[in-house]
């Protein structure tokens, strides 16, 4: 099981434990992208953080919208472990497959197709 030790306002890869899956997915994600992730049972938002204003990579991420409030809670606890993974949610998925069968997405299929 991944788990993820609260020591910071954001989540620091080298903090996750046992979890070389989303340490390499955080790695690979693009600064400002977001990510779904349950944290000891809690779903929130998080976001890569930008790169340092040097160019080096900053390889962490931050809580967004009402995540912040949650991972603030938890920061009471700093130093304790907590469970973490990937998830995802409706929204997500139907935002990734939006464009699978993009090639009839054309003014004339809207025409063609608009009374079904």
């Amino acid at each position: 099981m991944t788990s993820i030790r609260i020591e910071d306002n954001s989540v620091w890869v080298k903090h996750i434990e046992a979890g070389p899956e989303l340490q390499e997915r955080i790695k690979a994600m693009k600064p400002g992208e977001l990510l779904d992730l349950e944290v000891d049972g809690i779903v929130g938002q998080w976001e890569r953080m930008k790169d340092g204003k040097d160019g080096r990579p900053t390889f962490g991420i931050k809580p967004v919208a009402s995540m912040k409030d949650v991972w603030a809670r938890m920061l009471k606890n700093k130093g304790s472990v907590v469970p973490i993974r990937e998830v995802q949610l409706a929204d997500s998925y139907l935002s990734a497959v939006q464009t699978t069968l993009s090639e009839w997405d054309s003014p004339e299929d809207a025409r063609a197709y608009r009374d079904l």
